[in-house]
């Protein structure tokens, strides 16, 4: 064969760094973006509001609870942070409370529905036009589904790719929101629909466990849609961008998995309960996220401070320094903590070095509208947008825990003007927030 015909190993090499380049360009080009259309959170009306003080109330006018029971639940109430506007159905109204499946279906309906029609009427979306569908609910899985309710109310189209994810706890919105992403870079072109929300009614623990007691009173009444899209069209009047989302999941540790756990009390009452250890789970669970989600979004600099007090610490020099926190501020403009209680959001402020102003989002969803499971991010994110905060690109950092145990965390990147939404559940009494939450509240 003559020599010109031959390749030297330098050509070789050009050949396939050529290749390779080609390959990652092309990979990128077929990279599909996810947009975060709109949301929509619901607003309970003040007729299913329930005041600390008449809770309590009706804990004391209801034979299911012994003293001790009574005066646990009213301790946690002192120290939860929650205002005198959270809301539960009507049904916890009731003396004595009654445990009934018309009761979930009409809690079911009277969220779902509304949020759902006011999501698609401000995008002027017809039902028709969603393509998937997810409904995330922990404890509530009725049959027909959630999804199929959905379907059935708003008629939406027979080839519709439905999913109902059950038993995921309060990360359970983040998890449908990458199960929309996988599918939407899979299916191009096409609009998802997300209902993130939980059931209490047929879950009102009477008995005398401390730990399944806590349910009572830290879950509240709430829920979200999510409209997402992966059609290019949509970018011009999307508010956000998928940029990043990490899952940790910690099941395969007994302390982690027990940490949160549905089972029956000595007297064959069924609760969930929340062990004395959901603090430092949540922590180890968080530090793992960060371990992932840190090197996709820190500056350098801030990679390289915390390369070299890991390297500092190996060596032993800095052992009596406090362990370096990187500067999450920095990526970040605003943040969205899981509004799972107080010391939750306290121990995560305190561990990520946040200001005063990065927790109020969840402070202040929290004290309004009390512990929302899976939808509480999102109205967090609609606290942000009605202070006119948002900025067309800032990121936000959604961080949700849940049972299992897992740390689930997104990050979006906003791609409007940030204009506010007169939706919003907080349009009526922005203008009072944010406010002093005592520490304690005495309840006579």
């Amino acid at each position: 064969m003559p020599d010109d015909l031959l390749l030297n190993p330098t050509s070789c090499q050009f050949m396939v760094l050529v290749v390779v380049v080609v390959v990652l360009y092309m990979l990128y080009k077929r990279r599909v973006a996810v947009y975060l259309l709109d949301f929509s959170c619901y607003k309970p009306p003040n007729s299913n509001r329930l005041p600390i003080s008449m809770f309590l109330e009706n804990l004391y006018l209801d034979n299911q609870f012994d003293p001790e029971s009574i005066a646990f639940q009213t301790k946690i109430l002192e120290k939860s942070g929650f205002g005198s506007q959270t809301c539960l159905h009507h049904s916890f109204h009731l003396v004595p409370r009654r445990k009934k499946l018309s009761f979930t279906m009409e809690e079911a309906t009277s969220i779902i529905f509304p949020i759902i029609k006011d999501l698609l009427d401000k995008t002027n979306i017809s039902p028709r036009a969603i393509d998937i569908l997810i409904c995330n609910n922990s404890l509530f899985c009725p049959t027909p589904s959630l999804t199929a309710m959905v379907v059935n109310r708003f008629r939406m189209r027979s080839n519709i790719k439905s999913f109902n994810l059950s038993g995921m706890g309060c990360s359970a919105g983040i998890i449908s929101v990458g199960l929309v992403k996988d599918l939407l870079r899979t299916r191009p072109n096409s609009l998802a629909l997300i209902v993130s929300t939980e059931m209490l009614t047929l879950h009102w623990y009477a008995g005398k466990n401390p730990s399944m007691l806590l349910g009572n009173c830290l879950f509240r009444m709430g829920g979200a849609a999510i409209l997402m899209s992966s059609r290019n069209r949509d970018k011009s009047k999307a508010k956000y961008e998928l940029q990043h989302l990490v899952r940790i999941n910690k099941a395969q540790d007994n302390c982690s998995y027990r940490s949160v756990y549905q089972d029956l009390d000595t007297e064959s009452k069924p609760g969930v309960t929340m062990s004395k250890d959901i603090l430092h789970v949540a922590a180890g669970a968080l530090k793992l996220n960060i371990a992932t989600l840190g090197p996709l979004v820190l500056p350098i600099s801030e990679q390289l401070k915390y390369i070299a007090y890991t390297i500092y610490r190996k060596m032993g020099i800095s052992r009596k320094t406090r362990h370096y926190v990187p500067n999450f501020k920095k990526p970040f403009q605003h943040f969205c903590i899981h509004a799972g209680g107080k010391a939750v959001i306290k121990a995560i402020e305190q561990n990520l070095a946040l200001g005063k102003m990065d927790a109020e989002p969840s402070k202040m969803t929290l004290h309004r509208f009390g512990n929302t499971s899976s939808s509480s991010i999102w109205y967090e994110l609609s606290y942000i947008e009605a202070k006119g905060r948002m900025k067309r690109g800032d990121r936000v950092w959604q961080i949700a825990f849940g049972s299992g145990f897992k740390c689930n965390t997104a990050v979006w990147k906003c791609i409007c003007k940030g204009q506010t939404d007169g939706t919003t559940p907080w349009r009526d009494e922005i203008h009072i927030y944010p406010i002093e939450v005592p520490e304690t509240i005495k309840i006579n």
